[in-house]
């Protein structure tokens, strides 16, 4: 009989917020393996789906195992797992496609429309100590990285995927505007260094995130006037960066961001919309469309792992001062909470699942 403790962060609705036991997963399938959950990040969907119970279409229903920035080690392989072995240290890539559909066929499993992805209902999370998973969806990591890095691979593949969206290369000489210093956009801008743009600035309202990024080798930064108008801060930019950016990575998701980005951003340069906007905003279109200042989404990543495990493992990137605190799964309740809090000055907050000896 097996005796694992299969303690879980689960969502049960609205600001209902539990660490209890679930259930143990069956062996895994024959592409699948079995994995002990080691790290796991919070992000800010994940907050979203707690003091929110929903995300746009997706509503928290029933309960729900949170959680989808993970480490983890393989326990168990599925008779037709050929890339890993027990005892190997993963990233988990958390989005799954179908495989069969058009899109998957194309490459574009992210865009599937029956993607299963962790911690989006109906799908669970990995916030817990065992779950299994696809093993084409494991990547393996050097043994110069650790889990808590390893955990952060998610949301550097996400800036991965805008920066090759953007157009980055090296030797271009591209300048760089990254709006908005949380994770994902401090991660962006050191994905946008690391993969060839010569100049990249960050602008954000939180002076303490410019600081930070600062520190993380992000040497321009503007700390953006609420009061001044778009002409104004634009003008900043370009003092800052010498000419108007060449690319735009528009992490916050604010409408004044976006605005900015396509008022600032050079004529035919591309503003990558990373950032979740809301339903409804308002933008200048017709200054975007006549000046073919291309709008260009992306929905998480793909194919991305790989280069974002090597970007960390090669020293291009420097993942590990982002990890500003971490807690024990029995302690998921007070992680949340400095997770969302303004003032406890997270940048990440990582979760450690392992059950201890």
């Amino acid at each position: 009989m097996d005796k694992r403790d299969n303690l879980s962060v689960v969502i049960h609705k609205k600001e209902d917020l539990r660490v209890e036991q679930s259930a143990l997963p069956s062996e895994p399938g024959s592409y699948e393996v079995q994995l002990a959950s080691n790290t796991v990040g919070i992000c800010g969907s994940d907050v979203h789906f707690w003091k929110d119970g929903c995300i746009d279409k997706w509503v928290i229903e029933s309960p729900l195992v949170t959680g989808h920035e993970s480490s983890a080690t393989v326990i168990k392989v599925g008779s037709h797992v050929k890339n890993l072995k027990v005892g190997d240290r993963v990233s988990v890539e958390p989005g799954v496609g179908c495989m069969a559909c058009q899109v998957c066929k194309d490459g574009f499993y992210n865009l599937c429309p029956d993607v299963l992805f962790f911690g989006v209902p109906p799908t669970g999370g990995s916030l817990r100590r065992y779950y299994n998973h696809s093993s084409a969806f494991c990547h393996k990591l050097p043994d110069n990285m650790s889990h808590g890095e390893g955990a952060l691979m998610e949301p550097l593949a996400v800036a991965v995927y805008a920066c090759k969206r953007a157009g980055i290369t090296e030797g271009s000489g591209q300048r760089v505007m990254v709006t908005g210093a949380g994770p994902v956009g401090l991660l962006s801008a050191l994905a946008a260094k690391a993969m060839g743009a010569q100049d990249v600035c960050i602008l954000d309202i939180n002076e303490s995130r410019l600081k930070f990024a600062q520190q993380m080798g992000i040497n321009k930064t503007i700390l953006i006037d609420t009061k001044l108008d778009t002409e104004s801060l634009a003008n900043e930019v370009i003092a800052i960066l010498g000419d108007s950016p060449d690319i735009t990575l528009e992490c916050s998701g604010a409408e004044s961001s976006l605005n900015l980005a396509i008022y600032v951003n050079k004529d035919g340069g591309n503003v990558i919309m990373v950032g979740i906007n809301p339903r409804k905003v308002s933008v200048s279109l017709s200054s975007a469309a006549c000046r073919e200042v291309n709008l260009l989404g992306i929905k998480r990543y793909r194919h991305s792992f790989p280069l974002a495990i090597y970007l960390v493992s090669s020293g291009k990137i420097d993942v590990k001062p982002l990890i500003t605190h971490k807690y024990r799964i029995e302690e998921a309740l007070e992680a949340f909470h400095t997770a969302s809090s303004p003032t406890s000055g997270a940048i990440k907050v990582q979760i450690e699942c392992f059950e201890q000896s």
